[in-house]
């Protein structure tokens, strides 16, 4: 293997047809000023040529699977090792997609339960347990004497089919009665089903009355209703009510069977597992596809852990799976840890509970411990969301492979940010070789190696201006990176500040993490909320003063608008007219979106071309 990547003739964009070496197996940070082509050298050719390579060295059959990438325009790449992007994208607009899910850890704490839940009624708290027959029994005997019931089977629940080939079984077995979609038919009759709608089918084994001398006959009805299923219902006639029987999981002191208890059980994204009020989303009157939470309402059936009760009775050392995901990443990883297993609990969760640790860990490693399991990826910020996949492929173990990432320490604080340049050193010295796009100073300063792209944006860009170590690009005359490095340039800072008469005071904030504190934020004035990750700002900024202050300037229902976070009042709203948001939500979802057609300008350019003599 060589042990640089030589790239010859690049000129995807705005690059001038350059040719340059890029060591392998150390950091190389890319940078210059905005529109020099970093991205296009990074992303567009380095990155697209490598994974273009790997998707044609694949079957015909897998690529048709996969989004195929232009070749780039670059005369040649050699030495270069399959690629990975980490860029600044964000994760799935999906709401039923969170940091647990993305980073793996959901479906390694499904099988946890699974394997180790302990299984409570959700009514009455009592342990479910398995029911033999003679207890089954009993509980049917012991009903008031004179009460009229009916011993049911269910062979088919909540499936789609017309079923035709089953009903004919149980005609041809005797059975003259069933209940189908709780509605007692004649199965002498003829029955339609609807294909593509789900359907229950339960057949009606017996009609019996408690009294003495039904017991060889109510025995002889169970008996017959568990040959069809493992469940059997008996139905009380007077007030239509059901009691369950199992002889895998039951509640007998509550008459509830529990399902059997499998990863899909702990899944809020199937209907097995789902809250049957909100749909696995969490909240109520969530709209699924534009993921607008209207006020995040959380359901009140289950308190906006997503799943059915059923699910959540099930508990491995005290808590529920969705309470394990309420933790943030750092009281999920300290609860791991103090944990006390048995012997046999160690054998089972060993590896799972390795998998598990280890992403917390590397979450950590990457400054984002404040985030709850739970959190919405629709809420994540584009920097979060980078370092979550950054997380997730130091997960991997991978070696020999050639990771690019976009502005990754973009809006981090420096303690965070040398959090983030640690588990990249881990990522390069796992023998992998890291190529970073970049203008954080600290970040150029680490790095082993730094092109220095330039001298100016558009037409004036795509040449490489400098390359070499931090000392190297420093002496370097030709290089702005260079200059500001060595101190030849600087940012000049304010000699004196604007001074503000005017106000904006929030009294009592206590959304989320910010304890009850108060505010003045100035006028006229540029003011900076800065902080660790997780200190609080965007739910200051955000959720409560922007929310907040667009409330009340709007025009808007209020229904409409989400309501601000929690606070007493905010003072002096009356000083200011209009309120604007710029988010890093992105800008464009479709190939036709370009900046004059986002910010408007095109209309006044077809509206000219429109008044022209020729139109």
């Amino acid at each position: 293997m060589q042990n640089f990547i030589k790239i010859t003739g690049a000129r995807e964009h705005n690059l001038k047809n350059i040719s340059l070496s890029i060591p392998r197996d150390v950091i190389t940070v890319i940078t210059g000023p905005s529109g020099s082509g970093k991205s296009s050298l990074a992303m567009d050719t380095i990155y697209a040529e490598g994974q273009r390579r790997y998707v044609e060295s694949l079957s015909a059959y897998s690529r048709q699977f996969l989004e195929q990438l232009q070749k780039p325009e670059v005369d040649s790449i050699e030495g270069l090792s399959p690629s990975i992007a980490i860029d600044q994208k964000t994760v799935s607009r999906s709401p039923r997609s969170t940091l647990s899910t993305i980073t793996e850890i959901y479906d390694y704490l499904r099988v946890l339960f699974t394997r180790l839940g302990t299984a409570y009624c959700y009514n009455c708290g009592s342990e479910i347990s398995t029911q033999e027959s003679q207890n089954i029994m009993q509980a049917v005997l012991a009903l008031p004497e004179g009460t009229k019931l009916q011993v049911l089977a269910p062979i088919v629940r909540e499936r789609k089919g017309n079923y035709r080939k089953e009903l004919q079984e149980m005609r041809n077995e005797g059975f003259v009665r069933a209940r189908i979609d709780n509605e007692m038919v004649d199965l002498t009759e003829e029955i339609i089903l609807e294909k593509k709608k789900r359907h229950t089918i339960e057949i009606v084994i017996d009609r019996l009355i408690i009294k003495d001398g039904v017991e060889r006959q109510a025995s002889a009805a169970l008996e017959a209703a568990f040959k069809y299923s493992d469940t059997v219902i008996v139905n009380l006639v007077k007030n239509n009510k059901d009691i369950l029987f199992s002889k895998t999981a039951a509640c007998l002191k509550c008459g509830i069977s529990y399902p059997e208890i499998n990863p899909r059980f702990f899944s809020f994204n199937s209907r097995g597992g789902a809250c049957p009020s909100c749909k696995g989303l969490g909240y109520e009157d969530l709209d699924e596809e534009t993921s607008d939470r209207e006020g995040e309402r959380s359901c009140r059936a289950c308190k906006g852990l997503r799943l059915r009760p059923e699910a959540l009775s099930v508990r491995f050392h005290g808590i529920n799976i969705g309470e394990f995901c309420r933790m943030s990443v750092r009281e999920a990883a300290d609860f791991l840890t103090g944990l006390t297993l048995t012997e046999r609990e160690g054998i089972i969760a060993r590896r799972v509970l390795k998998e598990v640790n280890d992403r917390l860990s590397f979450l950590v490693r990457v400054g984002l411990d404040y985030l709850t399991l739970d959190r919405p990826s629709v809420t994540l910020s584009g920097g979060e969301a980078q370092r979550i996949r950054l997380a997730s492929q130091m997960g991997s173990s991978l070696t020999g492979v050639l990771y690019v990432l976009d502005e990754p320490s973009i809006g981090l604080h420096p303690r965070d940010c040398v959090k983030l340049l640690g588990s990249l050193s881990a990522i390069r010295d796992a023998d992998n070789t890291v190529i970073i796009v970049e203008h954080d100073e600290e970040t150029i300063r680490w790095a082993d190696h730094i092109i220095d792209m330039g001298p100016g944006a558009g037409t004036r860009g795509g040449w490489v201006i400098a390359e070499g170590s931090p000392s190297e690009i420093q002496g370097n005359e030709a290089s702005v990176t260079g200059g500001y490095l060595s101190g030849r340039h600087s940012i000049e800072i304010p000699a004196s500040r604007r001074k503000s008469s005017a106000w904006i005071n929030v009294l009592g904030a206590s959304e989320h993490n910010l304890k009850n504190i108060d505010v003045r934020i100035p006028l006229n004035a540029f003011t900076c909320v800065t902080g660790v990750s997780g200190s609080g700002k965007s739910t200051l900024i955000f959720d409560i003063v922007f929310r907040a202050l667009n409330r009340q300037l709007s025009r808007s229902a209020d229904d409409v608008l989400l309501p601000p976070g929690r606070h007493k009042a905010i003072t002096g709203i009356e000083l200011i007219d209009k309120i604007i948001s710029v988010d890093q939500a992105p800008i464009g979802r479709t190939p036709r979106s370009n900046p004059i057609t986002y910010t408007g300008i095109f209309s006044f350019i077809r509206e000219m071309f429109a008044l022209l003599p020729d139109a």
